[in-house]
Parts: structure tokens; sequence; C-alpha cells
């Protein structure tokens, strides 16, 4: 196994403390495993949680600071966190304007989530729940009843997050969050399995010379397996699908993702044929961000998300953010 590891056992907490020492703005319980902005709970604001397995760094841990989450829950390694981090994370966060959990569409965090409410709400804290479900690619799998939640995590958390940090009441923060994801669509491509450090080996079987259509962040099975297809090929199958389920009237901010071991040479690439497929659809970009965001540890592949906005949704986008992973404007 080649992993930039200690033993499987700690590998979470070996990175927590890493963070913690990259990050003073941060405030990492690595015990608790909870990543909180140290300037929380913000006064007359509301508070946004989110949280995971992880193995898709930067999400969510990259995402705590102003203008974006107040705190997340890192569980082991693709596996949900426990309903005890999510309502510490909660209590840490609320300044009395309630507390927004934004939450991944897999069983997992869906239950332990809702039992974290109920244990938050039963300290007075008020709550709401927005479930992210944006994948295109298969309506139930391995880990989800319905669709996988995947790319437009990131969405959520910055516009919900911008709307927050300007005063908006949980009420709105709410709404826009709902906005957002019922906005937003996406689509993952695997050319390789990904590696988790407990198994040492790949998570699933594909063969030199093949790819897989429509994975999860976990590397779930997709639509199908075909032999490897270009760049080209692959934009083509993959934006057709993910407009035609969202038909965008409007607008959309566009994210080309990395699933952790793809560099940016062939993202930019694929990000120009993924604007060439929007350009022959006649759907305008409005903005474009290309990176590692959502990752599933060392895949090589990709995913397209992409999000319809208003003259609202762009501006609370372009809005000051300032975490690890995530920053403009300040």
């Amino acid at each position: 196994m080649r992993m930039l590891v200690n033993v499987p056992e700690t590998v979470v907490a070996d990175a927590l403390r890493g963070m913690a020492a990259a990050h003073p703005e941060l405030a990492v319980d690595v015990e608790n495993r909870v990543i909180v902005r140290r300037d929380a709970p913000v006064a007359q604001k509301v508070g946004l949680v989110s949280g995971g397995g992880s193995g898709h760094e930067p999400l969510h841990g990259g995402f705590v600071g102003p203008g974006m989450l107040d705190a997340a829950c890192p569980g082991e390694v693709f596996t949900s966190p426990v309903p005890d981090q999510m309502a510490r994370a909660a209590a840490a966060v609320d300044s009395g304007e309630g507390v927004l959990f934004i939450v991944k569409n897999y069983t997992g965090d869906v239950l332990n989530f809702e039992m974290a409410a109920e244990l938050a709400e039963d300290e007075g804290v008020r709550l709401a729940r927005v479930v992210v479900d944006d994948d295109v690619a298969v309506t139930d799998s391995t880990f989800t009843a319905g669709r996988r939640g995947t790319g437009a995590t990131l969405f959520v958390e910055k516009i919900a997050g911008a709307a927050a940090e300007a005063g908006a009441p949980l009420e709105r923060v709410e709404a826009v969050a709902r906005q957002v994801n019922a906005s937003s669509r996406s689509f993952g491509v695997a050319l390789s399995a990904c590696t988790t450090p407990a198994k040492g080996s790949p998570t699933f079987d594909l063969p030199p010379g093949e790819l897989e259509l429509g994975i999860g962040i976990h590397g779930e099975p997709g639509r199908e397996r075909r032999a490897m297809m270009t760049s080209r090929e692959i934009a083509d199958f993959a934006v057709h699908a993910v407009l035609d389920d969202l038909a965008p009237t409007g607008p959309v901010i566009a994210l080309v993702n990395g699933m952790g071991a793809t560099p940016l040479l062939e993202l930019y690439g694929y990000n120009a044929e993924v604007q060439r497929v929007l350009a022959e659809r006649g759907v305008p970009v409005a903005r474009t961000l290309v990176g590692n965001y959502v990752t599933s540890l060392d895949m090589a592949g990709c995913s397209v998300t992409l999000c319809q906005v208003d003259e609202e949704l762009l501006r609370l986008w372009d809005a000051p953010v300032q975490t690890a992973a995530l920053r403009w404007g300040r």
C-alpha cells in the first residue's frame, strides 16, 4: 500500500491535527471530530453545519470559514459522522438565530443528521435541514434512496453561507439552500477506482482501458462501463445528461471537479470541452470553477455540476468567502 499514512486507524485524526496546525483560524477538536470557525458563534448569524465521511477533502472541513460553513463534522473514511458530533457542532455555532444542517443524500448521513437534530433541539437549538440530491446518473444506489448528493453540495454551502453571513434569517437561508439544490445537477466519471486506507486496495474492479460513467463519490457503480473515451466524448455524454435533466432557461455556474487524482492539466482540458457543449446547447455560463473540491480519495476522474442562477444567487456566489479551500473577495 503506497499511501502517506501511519496506520489506517489514525488517518483521520492525523489529518485533523495537521489541519489544525496549518489553519489557526479554525478550532479543530481532534478527539470529538469537529471543525469550527474560531470566531463562532457569530452574533446575529445563522450557523451552517455540514459533514460526512472523510476522503472527500476539501469537502467539508476545507469549507469552514467566513462566507461558508460555521462547522464541519468529519466521519471515518467514507463513513457518516455520528449524531453526537453534529449536535456538538450545532451547539458550538448557535448564536440564537438557529442552525442549518446541510446533508448529502446518503442513508447514513441522513439518519444521523436526523438524530442529531433531535438532540440539538432538546438543548434548545432551532434547526432546519436541507438534503442535497443532485446526481443525475442513477436514482437509487448502494448508499442511497433517491439521488446521491455530490458536487452541488459546494454550491449549497457557498451560496447559503453567503446568505447567512449577510444576516438572513434561518427560514431564508434554508429557502436559498433548497433553491440551489433544486437548480443543480451533477454527473461523475471514474477513470480508476479509489483505495481506502483500511482496505489498501481498489474498492472496485475497473480494468485497464475502461471507465465508469455516472459514479458516486464513494466509487458506487454508475450507468454503464465503456471502453476509454476521449475528453470530448466524455463531456458530450456527461453534460448532455446534466442538461437533459436540468433543462436550464438561464445562466449557470459550472463546476468541473476532480475526483482526487486527476491533474489540473486534464481538468482544464475537460473544462474546454464542457464549455463547448454548453455553447452548442445555447447555455450561458456566468461563472466557472475548476479543481479538486469534492473528491474520492485517489480516484482518477471528474464530475461536472451545473447550477442555474438568477441575479440573487449569482450575487451570493460572488460574495466574499475565506476558507482553507475556497476564498475570494476578502
